[in-house]
């Protein structure tokens, strides 16, 4: 992934010289999201962001709740509305803002990206419906994209659970009888199941315990590596995020403002605020004396606006160019 935005402070080089011998799959570019609100006032939750997702590479994308994050991977993955920008893939205009209209593809080319990005959501429950068999949701991929026949579905199916070690009894069981991980782990299956180009993982393991999220990520990681998909992880845990991903980004109020290496991520950081979202993170290793972060003053208000930095009023090295101008 090779974020080309403006106030990313860390490693553009070596970013390039990373990213230059993987293929481009999706193109965001000068992407933003306003939502109307009540008295004529609006939220942009996203602010001109503009990146690449490449094959092979897990990103994952941190920040407080409300920085944009989620909505950025809604817009990827075609199920958000954008406001300003394009969206492209492999070189074609999918979706945006084209000659001053919105855009969006459809019919044959919608079903064409669906099959080829592929999302995976927070909460495993909210996915399923109570009626459907797992065995069901799983062959639903293979009759709506390939048209499978049932008995062809079928085994795939059960290859699919086998995929993420769960055994064949599961197939005729209900949503209601499986725990959050083993849900979490069919919704995978399917996901991948027709070898996406672009995995995207929103919260995807934030309501399961520490050892399922390690047999989730290991999961994912493990099919990566057989496919070479992109993964786009968004995520609260440093900690997963440090361990699983090759690039950090971190996002403020819709706008990226820094990114590094994932196995630097503790090491190198230099934003005030990606500091301060480290120090916020206990550790039973963690040296006594460390340096703490705070944050004094009050965020800006995304509902207003922002000009220059979108940090400056909480940032201690702020100083009087950073109110009028945005970091370069």
């Amino acid at each position: 992934m090779t974020i080309r935005r403006s106030c990313c402070v860390l490693c553009r080089d070596c970013r390039e010289r990373q990213m230059e011998n993987n293929q481009e799959i999706i193109c965001l570019e000068n992407l933003s999201k306003t939502f109307e609100l009540r008295y004529h006032k609006t939220l942009r939750a996203v602010d001109a962001v503009s990146l690449s997702l490449h094959k092979g590479v897990c990103t994952a994308i941190v920040g407080e709740s409300g920085c944009g994050k989620s909505t950025l991977a809604r817009m990827a993955a075609l199920l958000e509305p954008v406001t300003e920008g394009a969206i492209y893939y492999k070189g074609q205009q999918i979706g945006g803002i084209k000659e001053g209209r919105p855009m969006s593809i459809r019919g044959e080319a919608l079903r064409a990206y669906r099959q080829h990005v592929q999302m995976i959501f927070q909460d495993p429950v909210n996915v399923f419906s109570p009626r459907m068999k797992i065995g069901t949701f799983l062959m639903e991929p293979w009759t709506h994209f390939e048209k499978k026949s049932k008995k062809e579905a079928r085994a795939l199916a059960l290859y699919s659970l086998r995929r993420v070690h769960l055994g064949e009894e599961y197939f005729d069981k209900y949503p209601h009888q499986l725990s959050g991980g083993e849900l979490q782990r069919i919704a995978i299956a399917r996901a991948i199941a027709l070898h996406p180009e672009v995995l995207i993982c929103d919260e995807a393991t934030s309501a399961l315990d520490v050892s399922i999220q390690q047999e989730i990520m290991a999961l994912l990681k493990e099919h990566q590596d057989e496919t070479n998909y992109a993964i786009l992880f968004i995520s609260h845990d440093l900690a997963l995020v440090e361990n699983f991903s090759q690039q950090v980004v971190v996002m403020y109020l819709g706008r990226i403002v820094e990114i590094m290496n994932g196995a630097a991520f503790r090491m190198h950081a230099r934003h005030p605020y990606t500091k301060a979202l480290l120090s916020s993170v206990f550790s039973i290793d963690d040296d006594p004396n460390k340096e703490i972060y705070v944050l004094d003053g009050e965020a800006q208000s995304a509902t207003g606006t922002i000009t220059g930095c979108v940090f400056c009023n909480r940032c201690s090295q702020a100083k009087d160019i950073c109110r009028r101008e945005a970091p370069v």
